[in-house]
Formats: C-alpha cells, structure tokens, sequence
C-alpha cells in the first residue's frame, strides 16, 4: 500500500534533495518504522489517511522498544520530511506531522582525549602485525584532520595532495572540502601507502579507496569502532570512546588553543557555526585563563 509513496520519496530525495545514499537511508528507514508499526496494530492507512493522533501513538510504541530521544528525534525528523514531499506532490492537502512534537534532547558532550592519551592510543597498534600499518595511518588522519568516520572510510588516493599538506574529503551531502593534515598523518599514510596498500589487490570499484579491508574492499565504519575500541582498552582508558571521539577532541584541542571557530567549522565541514560549538566546551580553568589574559577588567 506504502510502496509507491516510498518510491516516490526516494526518487525526490535523490533527484531533488541530492542527498547522499546514506541519508536517503535513514529518510526511508524511518518511514518504513511507520509502516510497520501501522501493520503491527492493524491499521490500514494511506498516507492521506494518517491524523496526528496516529503518529503521536506511533512515538509512543517507538519509545516503548526503547529507543533513545535521539532516535525518536531522528524518526520524527524523518516522518516530516515524508509529509514535506507528499505536501509538494499533492498526495495530502494538510500535514498531519506539523505538531508532532520532538522529545526534549539534552546536548550530552562526549568525552575528549587530552592529547597524551591519543598517543597512547596510536601507540597500542601493533606494527608488526599486517593490518597494524593501515590502523596507525587512520588513527593519525582521523585526529589530525577530524574527520567523520565515514570520511575516513571513503578517503581517495586521488584526493591526496600530501605535497602541499592537504586532503580534499566528501562530508555530508557530498560536500567537497580542503582540509589541512598535519606531518605525522602524512609520512604513516605514505608507509602505508607506498609499503602495504601496493602490495594489496583491490576489489572492482575498490582502486582509489585509501584504506583497504583484507577483502580489497573499503573497511566499514564499525570496524574503526572496533579498532579504537580494542586499542583504547589495550591502553587502560576508562572514557567513552568512539571514532568521533576523535574529531571531537581534535576540535577541542584547536579551540583551546586559540583556533578561531569559524576556521574550525571551515575544517569540520560544518554548515552552521551552532554546530561547531558544541565542539567547544572548554574546561574553566581555560576559560579564567583566556579571562585574565584577555579581559580588562581581569588584568588588574
């Protein structure tokens, strides 16, 4: 009943939207939790059909399997771009998602690594071991130029210009940017690159990928989960961590030390300056210091 709705919501999303196939994904993921729920108790609605009430309930069943506000958040988000396009083709003529309100989300600040503890990190990778040459390459890329994880996945020979100390990378939404990478990123990539990546088949469609998996394919973004994971147990840190623990304090450490934010939002790839500030939480003492330093009224 739903299928040509989500046909035709994929197509406006690719076509129209140009987004990147993840996020056509997550947009489609969320309206096939509608469906879902809407086959589990029953109800035979069309999109024309749905009232507020309907959706309000579907919250309440997603909340109940236990997920998070910002997975509910997420799926609400996703609900509202399906009626946005159903509104422009004319298949509803009232928006039933419009007052469906999101559940309060508190913007929880993940862990940072002091710069210490990322090298300890990176130092736990076992280079005699085959994949240990790759992992040390990614771990000082992702922290060197704060990548997404998918970024790093996706990273291509040909966007390399190590010459002139800089890595073009595809963010969000196929967004091209320039990103500046430091000296020790650049002589690991060029020992993976020139010692073990030469030496490693590649899959068809695989031959410009930087960072291969045994296979000769591109390493999914939960292996590099796994990889810090098992590294930053291996170094005795007890913190939360993730692959974008690794941007975050790679963002952190730029502001502490005086970066200006509209160049790390430049370097993050961020469309909106609100989005990097939540980067920016800064411990107090910093913050006293900067004061003393900086405010007249502190130099007394």
């Amino acid at each position: 009943m739903w299928e040509p709705y989500k046909k035709g919501f994929k197509a406006y999303l690719q076509l129209e939207r140009s987004l990147s196939d993840n996020s056509v994904e997550a947009y489609l993921r969320d309206v096939d939790k509608l469906t879902e729920y809407l086959q589990a108790v029953n109800i035979l609605k069309t999109p024309q059909d749905i009232d507020l009430n309907d959706l309000q309930k579907f919250i309440k069943w997603v909340s109940e399997l236990g997920m998070t506000a910002t997975s509910q958040a997420r799926i609400i988000s996703g609900i509202r771009g399906f009626y946005k396009y159903c509104l422009i083709e004319n298949i509803v003529t009232v928006d039933p998602s419009a007052l469906l309100e999101a559940p309060k989300l508190k913007r929880a600040l993940p862990d940072v690594l002091s710069f210490e503890e990322i090298e300890n990190i990176i130092a736990q990778i076992d280079l005699s071991k085959s994949d240990g040459g790759r992992n040390k390459a990614i771990l000082e890329t992702m922290y060197s130029c704060g990548l997404r994880v998918s970024e790093v996945v996706n990273l291509k020979i040909s966007c390399l210009y190590l010459d002139v100390g800089f890595i073009r990378v595809i963010g969000k939404g196929d967004k091209e940017r320039l990103v500046p990478i430091g000296s020790d990123a650049i002589k690991y990539i060029k020992i993976y690159k020139d010692n073990i990546r030469v030496h490693q088949y590649a899959q068809n469609g695989f031959g410009d990928i930087l960072f291969l998996n045994k296979n000769g394919k591109s390493l999914s973004r939960v292996m590099i989960f796994y990889i810090i994971k098992a590294l930053t147990q291996k170094a005795g840190i007890a913190k939360n961590i993730s692959p974008h623990t690794f941007r975050h304090s790679f963002a952190t450490h730029l502001v502490e030390g005086g970066a200006d934010l509209r160049a790390v939002q430049e370097m993050l790839g961020h469309e909106s300056i609100t989005t990097t500030e939540i980067y920016t939480h800064l411990d107090r003492d910093y913050l006293r210091a900067t004061l003393h330093e900086f405010h007249p009224a502190f130099r007394k």
